[in-house]
């Protein structure tokens, strides 16, 4: 340790700062050893950070409300290393200053299509070939009539209609005005020209009526763009199940058995298994973690719940990935009322719960992948191994809770990667960089499958 070579990074404290970093900003100067160097910038950006690097947003702003919120999701992508350009229509310059967007992206925020400002080039044209990606964010009524029908009246409907990269719009606007018949007839035509739509939200809109047409959220149009542009999308038109998190097993009315999991190591596949085009379902127990945008999301409680879910959707999935920490054993009764304390002991009888992953080994239609979790404190490759051959596994992800960053709760994880012709070790990495690579494990079984 006495030799351990230091090295002094000088992170930028102005928060919209777009240089060539690999950090968020930040407000201190930071010294970090060799050994807790990469860690610790893996944990600053959490494996997402720089998911756009070398991509161009190009990034509508039309005049409705909710434009401001358009500067917390340039922010965002910004914040993945995007270079981001700015259009805004005239109409939404009156909801915020082109100059937020200007200081946030580095770039000028085009506003007029006959600007003479400007490098000599058709600058439209060279924005549409530019961009990897195109979002209206918020996107009015009046702009998505245009777009449907093909008209290119100001500088924003004339570079989305030059774009061929692909197309997203995030409608805002009043519940009467997103659920007019014509309004919707337009929605229907953009996805028939390949738009892709973020569907509203609820809620009370600014003019007081409560109803649909609220902007989504801005991490889920944020989700919707990484989901178009960051990755290759390499599992386009596989179908893949993912289980996550714990079950509870209810002894009476208020307390259960269940585990520590989080479900995040399983969130995380099914969230990067859907960046990289899959059409991804998320059989998950109760946890603390947010719903991802374009998963279909099926909340359970029991290993009943699981087996029953799991089960019925198995046949049709190309891959399944149990994540999913699941009771072995449950109450062989549960109380109709509450367990009420005693001077002397209480005694639970338990039975064992359904074995979802023996029956999908049992079960396993040909050419379906099949991949499991084995979570030990011992003998870890020797347990996993057997539960591999056992379970009739493809594939088999192993990690010992005591090992430092493999543990539950935490954003990290240190897998063992099993098949029945290889051994993969992964060195400790965010779960999401883990989830990455157990895909691309799977992606090799399954060419070797269709090479067989």
């Amino acid at each position: 340790m006495g030799s351990a070579a230091v090295f002094t990074l000088d992170i930028c404290d102005d928060p919209f700062c777009v240089g060539q970093r690999t950090v968020p900003c930040l407000t201190s100067r930071i010294r970090y050893t060799r050994r807790t160097f990469y860690a610790t910038i893996a944990a600053i950006v959490k494996g997402r950070i720089a998911m756009l690097k070398g991509k161009t947003i190009l990034l509508g702003v039309t005049g409705g409300i909710a434009a401001y919120k358009a500067a917390e999701l340039t922010s965002l992508l910004v914040k993945a290393h995007a270079c981001v350009h700015v259009i805004m229509t005239k109409n939404a310059t009156q909801f915020i200053n082109p100059i937020t967007f200007e200081t946030l992206t580095g770039n000028k925020c085009i506003t007029d299509t006959f600007d003479r400002g400007f490098a000599f080039e058709v600058e439209h044209i060279s924005l549409a070939k530019k961009a990897d990606a195109a979002v209206i964010a918020p996107a009015t009524a009046n702009v998505l009539a245009k777009l449907a029908h093909g008209l290119a009246d100001d500088m924003l409907t004339t570079t989305l209609l030059a774009c061929d990269c692909p197309k997203l719009a995030a409608p805002a606007m009043n519940t009467r005005m997103y659920e007019n018949p014509v309004t919707q007839d337009n929605l229907a035509a953009l996805q028939r020209y390949g738009w892709r739509l973020i569907e509203p939200a609820s809620g009370r809109l600014a003019c007081g009526d409560s109803g649909k047409g609220k902007l989504a959220d801005v991490t889920d149009i944020f989700e919707a763009i990484l989901q178009e542009t960051a990755f290759p999308h390499d599992l386009a038109g596989t179908r893949i199940l993912v289980t996550a998190g714990p079950t509870q097993e209810a002894i009476d009315p208020v307390r259960y058995i269940t585990n520590r999991s989080s479900g995040k190591m399983g969130y995380a596949i099914a969230r990067m298994a859907r960046l990289r085009g899959a059409d991804v379902t998320l059989v998950a127990g109760q946890t603390a973690l947010q719903d991802i945008p374009g998963v279909e999301m099926v909340k359970i409680r029991s290993a009943a719940d699981l087996f029953r879910e799991v089960t019925a959707r198995a046949p049709q999935q190309d891959i399944v990935i149990k994540a999913a920490a699941v009771a072995d054993y449950r109450p062989a009764a549960v109380a109709e009322e509450k367990l009420h304390k005693k001077d002397d002991d209480l005694s639970l009888t338990l039975e064992r719960t359904e074995d979802t992953l023996q029956y999908l080994g049992d079960h396993k239609r040909p050419g379906q992948l099949l991949c499991g979790f084995a979570m030990e404190t011992s003998d870890l490759e020797e347990r996993a191994a057997m539960k591999l051959r056992k379970k009739n596994l493809d594939m088999i992800c192993a990690n010992n809770v005591k090992v430092e960053g493999a543990g539950f709760a935490g954003d990290t994880n240190v897998i063992t990667i099993l098949t029945g012709e290889k051994k993969v070790q992964l060195e400790k990495m965010t779960k999401e960089e883990a989830a990455g690579h157990i895909l691309d494990e799977l992606l090799l079984l399954r060419g070797q499958g269709d090479n067989a």
